[in-house]
């Protein structure tokens, strides 16, 4: 029996000691456990619930904080919908999810495990606090009101800058218009109009409209950005707004400042062969001026062979740039470069002709400017000469304008070279014809006296007759004079033709051949009766008599 007890008592303590040694081992895991901290969702300052886990490197503060900044973004929507925050389930959490697409949190298992609940349960928590708090805080802090009036205000703001910037547009407009006299008074390079003072006028005030209505609509879309930005559905907006002009602008600014140095190296080229071109120029000038004078090289060449080396150096100038400009080396540019050289070499074969030929022209120097010459059948003087064409004005007074290929295949005749050079001038004539019956002596005598009679002619050397052949019937005549004016031969020969005239009226000779004279009333005469005097008789009247 004592033994008995023994046994009982021995195995009580066993089980006491067991106990006690599970409890205390229990005690120890309990206590080896870290103690989660909660950090609390407050977005509206009361806490709604707490995070207490991390998920990956996203610690459990900076959930709490993205969590209470997504729910504010839930109430400054102003159109916020109760119904649209639901719970959705996923592979591994319960998403608390507004309209779809914007999550506004996620409970995943140790969330759960940390509170001692089901992620469904935590989830449909939340979600009714957060629910809650948001309609709650719209029923009593609105803020579609406030929004509302900021909006009034803003597009007010906005229509009072337009109208202030429009007046003051309006006023340096009025401002100009006033002055028109003193700021617009065309564009003129040397003696070329390129535009009158009120086509100046019209154009400014083109362009200066231009800009107004681009100023006012750059105004209104900078204002836009601050609209959207009132409402946080249209907030997103804002970003998109700005990067439309910051983005290029960024682009530009960046590229100029990537330009920068290639502008610096274009501006050295161009002034290096500015003054080498001024070298130059002053150097043909010194030639044109003949302060300069090179053996079988003309004052005249001068300008044009300036104008030709000036032209090699800007092309040469241009070549040399070319790798410096911004887009040189893209397949666009490349492109249009050889587009451009194949419209040039296609439609540009006449011009370069005529080039080619204005060049040979200028070089073989047939006639300079206030020449009078003749070109095929057309006579007058030389207005103009350009790379291109010959202007020439008739004594009709038309302008006649020849290209300079015609010129350098067609035979050209100039009556002013020698009247420069050579002391007697140009040698005009003019034939009349007389029959065999007057004494040549008589012609001879009466063609010089008409000569001399004759405006613009020189005296010395004097006028002389040519007989140029004898004919069945007659004999021709030919009277020379010299002039110093060519430009005025029509001029000139209409006074000796009428010289010539009276003078064979007085002489009593009939500017005719027998051939009107067989067929006419032979006691008839043509000259004017005025120069008849009774007692004298014409040969032709003789002639008839006898007949």
């Amino acid at each position: 029996m004592k033994s008995k007890i023994t046994r009982f008592l021995a195995l009580v303590f066993f089980f006491i000691s067991f106990y006690t040694f599970a409890q205390k081992d229990k005690v120890q895991t309990v206590s080896a456990e870290p103690k989660l901290k909660g950090y609390p969702v407050s977005p509206f300052k009361d806490t709604l619930f707490y995070v207490y886990n991390n998920v990956g490197s996203f610690s459990a503060e900076n959930r709490a904080t993205a969590i209470t900044d997504k729910i504010r973004k839930l109430y400054e929507d102003s159109f916020f919908e109760k119904d649209s925050i639901t719970v959705v389930q996923s592979d591994i959490s319960q998403d608390i999810v507004y309209k779809g697409d914007f999550i506004v949190m996620s409970i995943l298992d140790n969330d759960a495990k940390a509170e001692n609940q089901t992620k469904k349960y935590i989830a449909n928590r939340n979600l009714n606090l957060i629910k809650k708090a948001i309609i709650y805080q719209n029923e009593n802090y609105s803020q579609l009101p406030k929004r509302l009036g900021y909006t009034a205000l803003m597009i007010l703001i906005i229509g009072l800058v337009l109208y202030i910037v429009a007046r003051i547009f309006r006023a340096i407009k009025a401002y100009f218009l006033k002055r028109s006299d003193r700021y617009f008074k065309g564009i003129a390079y040397n003696d070329i109009k390129i535009l009158t003072s009120h086509k100046q006028q019209f154009l400014v005030m083109k362009l200066f409209g231009f800009v107004k209505i681009i100023t006012l609509i750059f105004i209104v879309y900078l204002s836009l950005p601050v609209l959207f930005s009132i409402f946080p559905s249209t907030e997103v907006y804002t970003t998109t707004l700005l990067r439309w002009i910051l983005t290029p602008a960024k682009l530009a600014l960046m590229g100029f400042i990537g330009f920068l140095p290639s502008l610096v190296t274009i501006f050295v080229i161009i002034i290096i062969f500015r003054y080498a071109i001024k070298v130059i120029k002053f150097f043909f000038d010194e030639i044109k001026k003949e302060n300069i004078k090179i053996d079988g090289f003309y004052s005249d060449w001068a300008m044009p062979t300036f104008n030709i080396i000036r032209f090699l150096m800007l092309a040469f100038m241009l070549v040399i740039i070319f790798p410096y400009l911004p887009g040189s080396d893209s397949d666009i540019f490349k492109g249009v470069s050889v587009f451009v050289g194949i419209l040039f070499s296609l439609g540009s074969s006449n011009a370069i002709a005529n080039m080619v030929a204005g060049l040979v022209i200028t070089y073989m120097r047939p006639f300079k400017i206030g020449d009078f010459i003749k070109i095929g059948d057309v006579s007058g003087e030389v207005i103009e000469k350009t790379a291109l064409v010959t202007r020439i004005r008739t004594p009709k007074f038309e302008d006649i304008t020849i290209p300079n290929a015609t010129v350098l295949s067609s035979t050209s005749t100039n009556f002013s070279a020698n009247t420069r050079h050579s002391t007697n001038g140009l040698l005009i004539h003019t034939t009349v014809t007389i029959g065999y019956d007057v004494p040549w002596k008589d012609i001879h005598s009466a063609l010089i006296k008409a000569a001399l009679k004759t405006e613009m002619i020189e005296k010395t050397p004097e006028p002389f007759v040519l007989q140029t052949s004898l004919d069945d019937f007659y004999v021709s005549y030919q009277i020379n004079v010299y002039t110093k004016e060519p430009t005025k031969q029509p001029r000139i020969y209409s006074s000796l033709h009428q010289n010539i005239q009276d003078s064979f009226n007085e002489a009593g000779i009939e500017i005719m051949s027998p051939h009107y004279n067989a067929m006419r009333d032979g006691n008839t005469t043509t000259i004017p009766s005025n120069y008849l005097d009774k007692d004298y008789e014409s040969p032709a009247f003789i002639i008839s008599k006898k007949e």
